[in-house]
């Protein structure tokens, strides 16, 4: 439809507007009012029906061209977007703003929203329990500007970084949807299947972006906020909020603030970290089991959503953390009724953004009334604790709202689900809709007193008083009492057997009756508009409630925790130790019957665990556990242990298990040592570090001497705290060479040829691998269990001729001789089984094997 689109004279007037408003848009699907219907045409009707399984049809032609068409019931539109928006389209939503009965061709539409991936507001159309975020980002001469908006919740943030740090921070954030420049070349976002919009680099100018921001929160310039000096975030800031506004059609008063965040005020992670330590998804990308599902027994989505938000984002404060831990002891008596309390909050953050974009719903604001009705139990249980920061948020709870008391006053108890239904505006509220409703619901009154007084004055008793949609109301008598009817009746039609009049008391009631509903619609749709002005005051009270309820909720969920799984409050200290007693792995634990913890002990003293042992033995459970236990103790939570007390920590990274970059074109070794270089290069002494296996990917020779040389490094030039598991037990000679490394172990015991984990952690190095019994439990066919140790057997008398030094105290195992063919044949024999004639042919197998 591309050449006929760029000549609107010869279309039709009603596709001309259409494709007028597509030009606007060539890169969205456009939703077109028509009635009861958004309708798509053209290469929109096509993609629409290829994407949501539709009937795609053609009506008439326009241009000589046969229109195509694809289109949604209007009452079930949210359905179709969010299936359209999962799939990463964006929609350009039409909407009829002329009058019908004015209009001289087709009726005046205008695009009205954007519907885009990052930008949804709608309950329908959102993860109650994630936060949908458009991220931002411009970069120059290697630093990093981002800028995202959660636009449900009107959260706004910006930050510098390095142009490194960009995966990371994508992995943080999860943005829906990207906003980049033009003139932008960053590989790696190359590779991402995130929807993006690319807009003119000059769109990403700081000054450009400073007047933007100013203009929107009204100040001279952004000292306030810390982001002065911060060009690239604010550019990218910029962009982002013109781009929001564009997409909204008004300006989204609930963003009221500028969060600048500071990588120092908070744990650093790497992408690969967030992944391996399955904090809000597994590694195959499951919800569950999560860090984030076993912690999350928040009573609303607005507490789910931050407690994710503070996994991701653990904080380095010592004091912040204290008054956290305070609270959560506080309410470790008081969750359940708290819990109880904030059961009937509903989401009031998101229900606040919908009020500021003007998109909020009859539904949602009776929630946002009764939420806030809810909130007085919530405030009272909160005060009643005692920790300071409990009373803090308490005091961010409304006590006597004046959005509460409007919103009683002007809303039903039940209001209906649309505006267009009516009945959402309550009674006694506005006298000329109760009026009109009244005209309304007396209708049936007023028909039967003014039959009664016609049949009385005419003398007629078979007169009626009818209405029917047609002809509207009228008054029906028979023709043979024709002759009987008053001089003021005035014919309306006859009928075979009656004959229907009006009279000017009839006439003057039909045209306030059949007005009376339209008109009823009209007020209330006058009213419901007046009253979302008069909430736009309080949007950034109700963002603080949120907040405050969203803290409460996520405090008392820690507390229930604590309280149920037997967590303990961990101690913070400004010495440089990690030292937890009996430690569990939070979700490990909750997913078998017996868990076995295990003591992690790092100081300045001893830096590095080298961990061996057997695999399926527990290592990296035992790794992943420390580096949870830690990062949950910074968020404020209790932790799964007896006891814990920490030090400062910077950062936590994780270099576990195997997996390759295709995309990226990186093998799994490459991947390997990508990730150890970042750890390298960037661990510090108040760093933790967890390294699985490294070497493994590359020959024996090569990944030992770099799994040697990468273990000096983090003892020497690095000094982190490191748990390093590995394989090689060439590597425990280190702790006879460096004073500050330990040789731990995970037990196991051989029985009958069978292996028994014992996921214990003990001093002192492991006495051997156990490779061959794991792959034996593994399933592998006996068969070939044996020839591998046949061939371990002769690789070790191999090693022993070398005089390879023997790095255990227990001497090596004494070579098995090799088993004779006939044996092995023998061996793998039931005789109980066997029939004569099977017995027969073994025996002539056999001679044929000796022969």
């Amino acid at each position: 439809m591309k050449d006929s689109a760029t000549d609107l004279a010869r279309h039709t007037p009603m596709m001309a507007q259409y494709l007028a408003i597509k030009r606007d848009h060539p890169d969205k699907l456009v939703f077109y009012r028509m009635g009861d219907f958004y309708e798509l045409f053209y290469e929109d009707a096509e993609k629409a029906a290829r994407l949501l399984d539709i009937t795609l049809t053609t009506r008439g032609s326009s241009a000589g061209v046969p229109i195509k068409m694809a289109g949604v019931p209007y009452h079930a539109a949210e359905g179709y977007l969010a299936r359209l928006v999962k799939l990463g389209e964006s929609v350009a939503i039409a909407e009829q703003i002329g009058d019908p009965a004015l209009a001289k061709g087709p009726v005046e539409r205008k695009v009205v929203r954007i519907v885009t991936p990052g930008t949804l507001t709608d309950a329908a159309l959102l993860d109650d329990k994630r936060d949908n975020r458009i991220l931002a980002l411009s970069a120059q001469r290697g630093t990093l500007g981002l800028a995202w908006l959660s636009l449900a919740s009107g959260d706004f943030r910006v930050l510098e970084t390095r142009v490194d740090d960009l995966a990371s921070e994508l992995e943080r954030l999860r943005p829906a949807e990207l906003l980049l420049p033009d003139d932008l070349n960053i590989p790696l976002l190359d590779a991402l299947p995130l929807p993006r919009k690319k807009l003119p680099a000059w769109q990403f100018d700081a000054e450009s972006g400073t007047a933007t921001l100013t203009r929107h929160f009204g100040t001279r310039d952004l000292a306030g906020f810390g982001a002065e000096g911060l060009s690239l975030a604010v550019g990218a800031a910029g962009a982002l909020l013109e781009y929001v506004r564009g997409t909204q059609g008004i300006s989204p008063a609930h963003i009221t603030s500028l969060a600048v965040e500071e990588n120092d005020d908070l744990i650093r992670m790497d992408a690969a970290t967030r992944r391996n330590l399955e904090l809000t998804e597994t590694i195959r990308g499951e919800t569950s089991p999560t860090l984030a599902s076993l912690l999350d027994t928040c009573a609303t989505s607005m507490g789910s959503r931050l407690l994710r938000h503070w996994l991701h984002h653990p904080i380095r404060h010592h004091g912040k953390l204290t008054r956290r831990l305070e609270a959560v002891r506080a309410l470790r008596p008081l969750h359940g009724a708290l819990h109880a309390a904030l059961d009937e909050v509903a989401d009031i953050e998101r229900i606040t953004a919908r009020v500021a974009l003007r998109s909020a719903r009859p539904r949602d604001l009776a929630c946002l009334r009764d939420s806030l009705r809810a909130l007085h139990a919530v405030r009272r249980l909160a005060e009643g604790a005692q920790a300071p920061l409990l009373h803090e948020l308490a005091r961010q709870l409304p006590e006597g709202s004046p959005v509460e008391a409007l919103l009683t006053e002007a809303l039903r108890p039940e209001p209906a689900t649309f505006l267009r239904d009516g009945g959402v505006i309550n009674d006694g509220y506005c006298a000329d809709l109760d009026e009109l409703r009244a005209i309304q619901t007396n209708c049936g009154e007023f028909l039967l007193a003014l039959e009664a007084r016609e049949r009385e004055r005419t003398g007629i008793s078979t007169l009626k008083v009818e209405y029917n949609r047609v002809h509207g109301f009228y008054i029906e008598v028979s023709r043979a009492q024709a002759d009987r009817v008053p001089d003021d009746y005035r014919r309306r039609q006859t009928l075979k057997n009656a004959e229907r009049y009006i009279t000017p008391e009839l006439k003057t009631f039909e045209d306030k009756a059949l007005s009376a509903n339209d008109r009823a619609l009209a007020l209330e749709k006058q009213l419901y508009e007046a009253l979302l002005d008069a909430l736009a005051p309080h949007v950034d009270t109700l963002r603080q409630t949120a907040q405050a309820a969203a803290g409460l909720d996520v405090l008392a969920a820690l507390a229930e925790r604590a309280d149920t799984q037997g967590y303990v409050e961990p101690v913070f200290v400004s010495h440089g130790t990690l030292e937890i007693a009996e430690g569990r792995h939070p979700v490990v634990e909750a997913e078998v019957e017996r868990f076995i913890a295990n003591d992690t002990r790092l100081s300045e003293q001893r830096r590095l665990l080298l961990i061996t042992g057997p695999n399926m033995g527990g290592k990296s459970t035992y790794m992943r556990q420390t580096a949870l236990i830690t990062l949950m103790a910074h968020i404020g939570s209790f932790v799964p242990a007896t006891s814990a007390t920490i030090g400062p920590i910077d950062r936590i990274f994780t270099r576990i298990g195997a997996s390759d970059d295709l995309a990226g074109g990186r093998s799994t070794f490459m991947v390997e040592m990508t990730e150890t270089a970042n750890i390298l290069n960037n661990a510090t002494s108040e760093s933790l570090v967890l390294m699985d296996e490294v070497g493994r990917g590359t020959s024996t020779f090569d990944g030992l001497a770099l799994a040697w040389a990468i273990a000096r490094a983090l003892i020497e030039k690095n000094r982190a705290y490191t748990l390093f598991a590995t394989h090689y037990f060439e590597l425990t000679r280190l702790a006879s060479d460096y004073p500050t490394v330990a040789n731990v172990h995970l037990s196991a015991v051989e029985h009958k040829d069978r292996i028994v984990f014992l996921h214990h952690v003990e001093d002192g190095p492991a006495s051997q691998s156990y490779g061959l019994a794991v792959a034996q439990l593994a399933g592998v066919p006996p068969r070939v269990i044996r020839e591998a140790r046949r061939h371990l057997a002769e690789l070790e008398n191999q090693s022993v001729a070398r005089q390879q030094p023997d790095l255990f105290a227990a001497p090596l195992p004494p070579a098995e001789p090799a088993p004779h063919p006939v044996a092995e044949a023998l061996a793998e024999i039931d005789p109980d089984t066997l029939t004569p004639r099977d017995a027969l042919d073994l025996v002539y197998a056999l001679k044929k094997i000796l022969q």
